[in-house]
């Protein structure tokens, strides 16, 4: 495998949005191992004092979910240096749904991620993934299946009238 581009080149989300750090594995077309590091500086922290109690700084799981969704986008888009990416085709990545996700623990600041996602099935313009996301070796949120489809920019742009 040739080396990974920076994870900002390979997704179009930007901060505060961008909710992957690091691609640590990557198999084109099977699977993508990808690191978030959860810190106080997560912009849902914002408002969190000194004091604030754990149950408080539970990362959000819809952003738990994002997160290992963008792991997953990565996945679906990888092109090596040499060829087109996703992006560059004038497709847009959207959620098509989730199903079977199931939290095990809170995450908490200080706690290092590693999202999984498989391709479960891929169609033309459609992927359905599976995977996890552990910590310090332990799940903590499991993903039956997530579906992802691409679509041409101009079909989602309001109708001029």
């Amino acid at each position: 495998m040739t080396p990974l581009q920076d994870v900002h080149e390979l997704l179009p989300h930007r901060f505060p949005m961008l909710l992957v750090d690091r691609v640590l594995d990557l198999v084109p077309g099977e699977s993508v191992t990808a690191v978030k590091a959860i810190t106080r500086n997560e912009q849902c922290y914002r408002k969190a004092g000194a004091h604030t109690a754990a149950t408080v700084l539970e990362y959000p799981q819809a952003l738990l979910i994002e997160s290992w969704g963008q792991t997953a986008g990565i996945l679906a888009t990888w092109r090596s240096p040499d060829e087109e990416s996703a992006g560059e085709t004038g497709k847009v990545m959207l959620l098509g749904g989730l199903t079977g996700i199931t939290f095990h623990r809170p995450v908490l600041p200080g706690d290092v991620l590693h999202h999984r996602a498989r391709v479960f099935h891929a169609l033309s313009d459609t992927v359905i993934f599976e995977g996890e996301t552990l910590c310090d070796g332990e799940v903590v949120m499991s993903v039956e299946r997530m579906v992802m489809a691409f679509r041409p920019a101009e079909q989602l742009l309001p109708s001029a009238g």
